[in-house]
């Protein structure tokens, strides 16, 4: 089974964390960017309350063959509870019947305020949800 790592880091540990994963799993790595990069205000307002709306935004062309892959973990920070904007895009990109598993980070390490969106969305998507991790960053 081929897996891909698709990941959006805001301050850096969101990527670490994806590499680490990759490198111990051998699975492709891919970073999401979005097309306008974020400050700390703008991560923010609007970042906050699109997160909680669960909004799309605008990324850069992911350079990935999705159809190679079976299974694909989507890593992101959490921001307000949900998974930032950029995730969002990220995971409406993927096949439908794609098996995901979802990997949030965050200060407290718990993102569940707004884990029965998310597993909704993923379902949403047509993707089958495989596994839910918190990791708490530093």
């Amino acid at each position: 089974m081929k897996t891909a790592i698709l990941y959006y880091s805001f301050g850096g540990f969101t990527k670490k964390y994806a590499e680490k994963a990759a490198g111990e799993s051998g699975a492709d790595l891919f970073e999401i960017h979005e097309l306008r990069k974020r400050n700390i205000i703008s991560a923010f307002i609007p970042g906050c309350p699109y997160a909680m709306k669960q909004k799309r935004v605008r990324i850069k062309p992911i350079d990935c063959d999705f159809s190679a892959y079976d299974s694909f973990i989507l890593a992101a920070p959490v921001w307000a509870g949900f998974p930032a904007p950029a995730f969002n895009s990220a995971l409406a990109l993927l096949p439908k019947g794609a098996k995901v598993e979802v990997v949030l980070t965050s200060g407290s390490g718990d993102s569940s305020k707004g884990r029965t969106k998310v597993e909704e969305l993923v379902k949403s998507c047509g993707c089958e949800l495989t596994g839910y991790k918190d990791i708490k960053n530093g």
